[in-house]
């Protein structure tokens, strides 16, 4: 994912909102969501060239997203895939303050990532640039690609957006689908500077990404209720980005 807008504990049916997009570059296969062959309590998408994912819930209610750190100068070609972050918390039982501290210890092997992990009880947040586990408070936050809550243009959007969708007594998605589908781009003058070149940082500043080889390959709303139920919705684009294939699935979390 390069765009992680969340809810945690806000909203008075909802603990967990989460509307994301995922930023790939075309040529990466990946597969939709679906339950695992391999580890059928895990529902996610598939990155087929690593075997990880960028974002996922399990049936007992775990669950894990991902962002990439931007910083091109630092980025190593013999690093971890990092989507296994996802998929290791995910495929098995861990908690995730334990977990995250598991992941400090070897965060150096990978490329610069962000990492949100939860078990219902409790939602965690370690960026190996920032190098600190931290629990998430409750309120509207956001992940794109820097550490959690840095004020780029499009979080802070972002999070205005949900925050004005989560105003009333349900969710509207399509409220939640027009905000991930917003390809508005941020002035020059409002831009971060991450070493990507000003061409790219244009392109890279708005919700929904639009290159030639690199774009929003999916968006995914995810709603969990207090009372336990889940629904986990995924578009995946193609290469039009004008088109999407899409596929929900609810379920009830079981203890």
């Amino acid at each position: 994912m390069c765009l992680i807008l969340f809810a945690y504990q806000h909203h008075p049916k909802y603990s967990l909102i989460v509307a994301a997009n995922r930023d790939e570059y075309f040529s990466r296969p990946s597969a939709p969501a679906e339950y695992w062959s391999d580890h059928p309590h895990v529902l996610a998408g598939r990155d087929l060239k690593e075997l990880g994912t960028w974002m996922g819930i399990t049936i007992d209610g775990n669950f894990a997203a991902l962002t990439n750190y931007r910083a091109p100068s630092n980025q190593s070609a013999t690093a971890l895939s990092r989507g296994h972050l996802v998929s290791d918390f995910l495929c098995d039982k861990h908690s995730p303050a334990q977990y995250l501290e598991s992941v400090a210890q070897k965060a150096k092997r990978y490329n610069g990532f962000n990492l949100l992990v939860g078990d219902g009880q409790s939602l965690w947040y370690y960026g190996n640039r920032q190098e600190k586990v931290q629990q998430v408070m409750p309120g509207i936050h956001g992940i794109c690609n820097h550490i959690l809550n840095t004020p780029w243009p499009k979080l802070e959007q972002g999070r205005q957006q949900l925050a004005q969708c989560l105003t009333q007594a349900d969710v509207c998605e399509d409220d939640l689908w027009n905000i991930l589908s917003n390809r508005q781009k941020a002035a020059d003058d409002e831009l971060p500077m991450t070493g990507v070149g000003l061409e790219w940082e244009r392109t890279l500043s708005s919700i929904f990404v639009e290159g030639l080889e690199y774009g929003t390959r999916s968006s995914t709303i995810l709603l969990v209720g207090y009372d336990d139920s889940v629904k986990f919705v995924e578009r995946s684009y193609h290469a039009s980005l004008t088109s999407w294939q899409e596929v929900s699935y609810e379920f009830k979390i079981k203890p």
